[in-house]
């Protein structure tokens, strides 16, 4: 394998399960030998190890105990702007993937790849690429060949996902939507603007965003991607 330019000399490994910290770490010792290699398994061991120490690369997960591991990305962009992260999940939906890009992830990786493709990917880190999965790959450059087609919907979808609050409400705390709701957050998933759900219902577009302001607060959300996606995290939308 190629010398790599500027190895790291710290890293921090995120993900909740020791096995795939273990396979991460054994891929990291083929890339960066040199590296120290820390751990942290849930969101609270990951902002302790991140403000007591400088890390070079960041590899985490999405789906922790605690939270979404995309959360840290804005902390990152802020506090250690320096540091290259790279989301290692086995989660590759479209807006999962576009707000970790947007978030300032550096890279995203399917835990599904081979060791050796790992291997290569984390090793293009080092000389300035972006490691990025080929599956997910396929992904972004459909998405941004999609306006063409819907580009009121896609720009809004874009402008959205980047603050996709992907914190989901405790099972015991279903919300309740009412009927007018639910209708409008159907139409919302659709992607239909609110303009477009104004005349679809024959409302006032107002109408419409004090129905969206209550939909965003019962679902813990800030935007449209956001609702649809706790929504559907609750079974509202099946």
């Amino acid at each position: 394998m190629d010398a790599i330019a500027s190895p790291p000399r710290s890293i921090l490994v995120i993900d909740d399960e020791p096995v795939v910290r273990q396979r991460l770490r054994r891929v990291l010792a083929q890339v960066a030998p040199e590296a120290v290699c820390a751990e942290a398994d849930d969101l609270r061991q990951a902002h302790a190890q991140l403000r007591g120490a400088t890390f070079d690369w960041v590899l985490l997960d999405v789906g922790l105990p605690d939270g979404s591991g995309l959360a840290l990305l804005d902390w990152l962009r802020e506090h250690a702007p320096d540091c290259d992260a790279v989301v290692v999940s086995s989660l590759g939906d479209d807006a999962t993937v576009l707000q970790a890009i947007q978030g300032g992830a550096v890279g995203y990786l399917l835990k599904n790849g081979s060791d050796v493709e790992l291997t290569l990917s984390l090793a293009s880190l080092g000389r300035g690429g972006a490691p990025i999965d080929p599956v997910v790959a396929r992904r972004i450059l459909r998405l941004m060949a999609a306006p063409a087609a819907h580009p009121e919907t896609v720009e809004q979808t874009l402008r959205d996902v980047a603050s996709i609050d992907v914190r989901s409400p405790p099972p015991a705390q279903r919300p309740t939507l009412s009927d007018r709701e639910l209708e409008v957050l159907r139409l919302v998933a659709q992607g239909l603007t609110n303009r477009e759900i104004a005349h679809e219902l024959a409302l006032s577009v107002h109408t419409i965003e004090c129905h969206a302001k209550n939909i965003y607060r019962k679902l813990a959300a800030r935007t449209r991607a956001g609702a649809v996606y706790n929504a559907r995290e609750r079974g509202l939308l099946n």
